[in-house]
């Protein structure tokens, strides 16, 4: 029982009846720690997953497109090996909260790492550092999306998910722009430290670990089943009947994976940039800030929409506002003309992240559900991984317009297959009500 709980007021006598009136109880309290946390959090991740300043320093430091496909395929890596891992960690236990801290922690480590190697080591030396942090972080972000997705689903209602994440993202997405903007001007431009995008970077790890310690006033409920610890062999074993007990959860996940080989061309958009108008400290932070800040204030749109119609409108809405984006990035001949393309699809980027990683929390069991999230995030990121490394070869060997074409192409088979056999998960589970 909560420390807060009045010992005169009467309890709800079933458990299920019981858990979700913690939830309501403490509803305020982790919606504002959930916010404050993606406000803060979200702020700093965004500077290191834009499709701008990292690329645009690898490129800079190594000189080589390859080595930009590379370097995010190793954090993609990462993010594929770790995700079933992070639901055997937790789906046994009754609150999973302390160790989302400490993996959190260790993942804001490797945001230090990518910034010191900057700042300390010879170029050559810095790009297989950060290949190697980034790898790390990765693998620690993958086990991360699966116990903080879950932690989300206990603490916050389905009909009030969109409407948050949406905000969170609103305002991280403006706060980020605002400092990608500025660290493009005062940092990256000046070189500040020596190393201006090194400083971005410090200053990542500083927003995303303030993020971090919003979540020490979580309040997190304790669910009145859990599933019986099983050993993680044991558990993959047992996923081939978890996905045929709902064909549109397996085909959800597989159109899931194959929307995001149209990542495989992110890293390199900056490129086709570079190419065409020249890049500067300030063009590199007007970019970005025009990615990120779309990617999240148009989440306050797609967060409404999703509370009012369920997360498969936005995974088909965002798939087709960034398809059309990156035609507009191909035919782009000026920076505002690259400003206006990467706003469109920093604006679908976002609405697809939210409606895939929330899209997963509707469908099934709460018992079965970090295994849910894991198998959807893994398989999502082993298209990750191999995908910006095939990018490299392409963008090389056969040009850009060929890469964002087949990425495009991926994307359309994705939205193909969510109309014609994927439901809306929440008009049929009666906990998503």
């Amino acid at each position: 029982m909560n420390s807060d709980s009045n010992p005169h007021e009467k309890q709800p006598s079933d458990p299920e009846e019981a858990y979700q009136a913690e939830i309501q109880k403490n509803l305020r309290r982790n919606y504002i720690a959930h916010l404050l946390h993606g406000l803060l959090g979200q702020t700093g991740f965004r500077l290191l997953n834009a499709p701008t300043l990292m690329p645009a320093y690898v490129l800079l430091i190594s000189g080589s497109e390859l080595a930009v496909g590379l370097i995010r395929s190793l954090q993609y890596l990462g993010m594929f090996l770790s995700p079933l891992l992070g639901a055997n960690l937790i789906e046994h236990r009754r609150r999973v909260l302390s160790v989302g801290l400490w993996v959190g922690g260790a993942m804001r480590l490797q945001i230090l790492g990518i910034a010191l190697a900057g700042l300390l080591l010879k170029p050559e030396a810095a790009v297989l550092a950060i290949g190697l942090f980034l790898f790390l972080f990765g693998f620690l972000l993958g086990i991360q999306g699966v116990i903080f997705n879950f932690l989300l689903s206990k603490v916050i209602p389905v009909v009030r998910r969109g409407k948050l994440l949406g905000f969170r993202n609103a305002l991280a997405g403006a706060t980020a722009a605002l400092v990608a903007y500025f660290g493009g001007q005062y940092l990256v431009e000046t070189n500040a430290l020596g190393n201006g995008y090194s400083a971005t970077f410090l200053l990542a790890f500083g927003l995303t670990s303030l993020g971090l310690c919003m979540l020490f006033f979580v309040r997190e409920p304790v669910p009145p089943t859990v599933r019986t610890q099983t050993q993680l062999g044991d558990r993959i074993r047992e996923l081939p009947a978890l996905l045929r007990s709902d064909r549109a959860f397996t085909l959800y996940f597989l159109s899931r994976a194959l929307a995001t080989m149209g990542r495989m061309a992110t890293p390199f958009y900056i490129v086709h940039a570079r190419d065409v108008i020249g890049l500067s400290g300030s063009s590199v932070g007007l970019l970005t800030a025009a990615f990120v800040g779309a990617n999240s204030i148009a989440n306050l749109a797609w967060g409404v929409l999703a509370d009012r119609t369920g997360f498969r409108l936005i995974f088909v809405s965002s798939l087709v506002l960034w398809i059309l984006s990156v035609l507009g990035l191909i035919w782009a001949t000026s920076l505002s003309d690259f400003v206006w393309a990467f706003t469109g699809i920093g604006a679908g980027m976002g609405g697809f992240q939210m409606a895939s990683q929330n899209m997963v929390l509707e469908f099934g069991d709460r018992e079965d559900l970090p295994m849910r999230i894991a198998v959807a995030n893994s398989a999502q990121e082993a298209v990750g991984a191999v995908g910006p490394l095939l990018g490299g070869v392409i963008a090389i060997t056969l040009g850009l317009n060929l890469l964002y074409s087949l990425a495009i192409a991926c994307q359309v088979a994705a939205i193909f297959i969510i109309l014609l056999w994927v439901d809306e998960p929440r008009h049929r589970n009666p906990l998503n009500t």
